[in-house]
């Protein structure tokens, strides 16, 4: 039986009745037909059928985003993480672990749902359940394989908080600066006189929307400038975020919001960049190479070699699994401190729930959490961190049941109404591996 989760009201007062209708119905297509959101022939052939080429211009837009998304470094030009030169670390399989995919839970829509089920309506490519550093589940679909390198997007963001938070630690950059005082370029925009701890924690003021449908809304300007998709003409003279950055604008007061920006993350890795003199990449990559990873990480970079950082790595989802059981030891690996101590008790103690609640559009999706160092942290009957990226990016991590979980997708949009349920769906593993 579902463990009772008691926000599911307020979700459902959210969202409409046509959209609760529409995740009802595509989970009733998948009962029928398991494969029905599978990819159609893309990329296939000496060359390819036009209507089969994936490209610069269609690689997020469906059905070609199924294919890109694990094969990212094919679309656009990619900053290496290095994988260092240790041996793959072991993942060790659980001997008769608890069938996860049997697992079922109350959808946001009324109806009642198995992990089997969500992961094939919500277009999963791939899925990892860790309890005790052990693999409960590893699974693979629409033709991922282990070795595949699947973008992440707003997942990126919250790598970036854990390396801003080290920076910190390490004394290299305060959480009082103001980020104009590191850096000069953004004199005159939203984030002049913007704290660095505003910075990490979206508590920015600034005119920005993220309407990720709308050609002309910041976040796909920003789009454009980081070399995501090819910009209109009107756009082309930002050749770079270097150049985009400082065109925000400032609305409001900093502090006491939280105003999710990606163009905020950028700022965030500018910050930690100028201050230290080493791109996030490199940051991220000595932290990686002590893993046993198996792959190298991948930035997308910007039209002038920056790696874009609030949206734009990718990585096996095995190698992220390491990456999320590191932090949930604290930062340790085998007895050796890899991130500051510290560092992920930082980021875990989250914020004030409240001040994340009146920004509706977030907490209906996420009741009771709130933000901190770029992380999603619940503090309500356990203690999680979770991490989020556009069309169905995961990473969760619950403390107390020592369970890890990373999900890679390539939904059709952006932001579905069936991506309420799947926090919802981690809760319940969490809760019936609790039993």
């Amino acid at each position: 039986m579902p463990h009772p989760l008691s926000h599911l009201p307020v979700q459902r007062d959210y969202l409409s009745a046509e959209e609760l209708a529409d995740i009802s119905a595509t989970y009733a297509q998948v009962r029928t037909n398991p494969a029905c959101f599978d990819t159609p022939e893309l990329m296939q052939g000496f060359p390819p059928a036009p209507e089969q080429i994936v490209n610069w211009g269609n690689w997020m837009t469906p059905p070609f985003n199924r294919w890109a998304y694990p094969n990212i470094e094919r679309i656009r030009p990619m900053v290496p993480v290095r994988r260092g030169k240790l041996p793959p670390s072991a993942l060790p399989i659980k001997a008769d672990a608890q069938n996860i995919n049997t697992i079922r839970f109350d959808s946001v829509c009324g109806d009642e749902v198995s992990v089997a089920e969500h992961l094939a309506a919500s277009r999963c490519d791939s899925f990892i359940v860790l309890q005790r550093g052990e693999v409960l589940l590893e699974s693979y679909f629409n033709g991922q394989q282990p070795e595949d390198r699947h973008i992440m997007f707003s997942v990126t963001k919250s790598l970036i908080g854990v390396i801003a938070e080290q920076v910190i630690a390490e004394g290299k950059m305060k959480e009082d600066t103001l980020a104009g005082d590191i850096i000069p370029e953004l004199a005159g925009s939203a984030y002049a006189d913007a704290t660095v701890r505003e910075v990490m924690d979206m508590a920015v003021g600034i005119s920005y929307t993220e309407k990720y449908d709308d050609p002309d809304s910041e976040s796909s300007i920003f789009g454009y400038a980081c070399g995501f998709l090819p910009a209109p003409e009107q756009y082309r003279h930002l050749a770079s975020l270097y150049d985009f950055l400082p065109t925000l604008k400032k609305r409001g007061e900093h502090g006491g919001l939280f105003h999710y920006v990606t163009a905020t993350t950028e700022v965030l890795a500018w910050l930690v960049e100028r201050s230290t003199n080493i791109s996030c990449a490199e940051h991220l990559g000595k932290v990686f190479a002590e893993l046993g990873c198996e792959q190298d990480g991948l930035f997308i970079a910007d039209p002038k070699g920056r790696n874009v950082t609030g949206a734009g790595s990718a990585w096996t989802l095995r190698d992220l699994a390491r990456f999320a059981q590191l932090l949930l030891n604290k930062g340790k690996l085998d007895g050796k401190q890899l991130l500051a101590d510290g560092v992920v008790d930082a980021i875990a103690q989250g914020a004030d729930p409240a001040i994340y609640a009146a920004n509706t559009d977030f907490s209906a999706w996420l009741p009771d959490f709130s933000y901190r160092s770029q992380w999603y942290v619940l503090n309500k009957d356990t203690q999680a961190m979770m991490a989020c990226g556009i069309c169905g990016q995961y990473i969760y991590i619950d403390f107390p049941s020592q369970v890890v979980i990373v999900r890679q997708a390539s939904l059709p949009e952006a932001t579905p109404a069936l991506d309420f349920d799947t926090p919802n769906m981690f809760r319940q593993i969490v809760a019936t591996l609790n039993k």
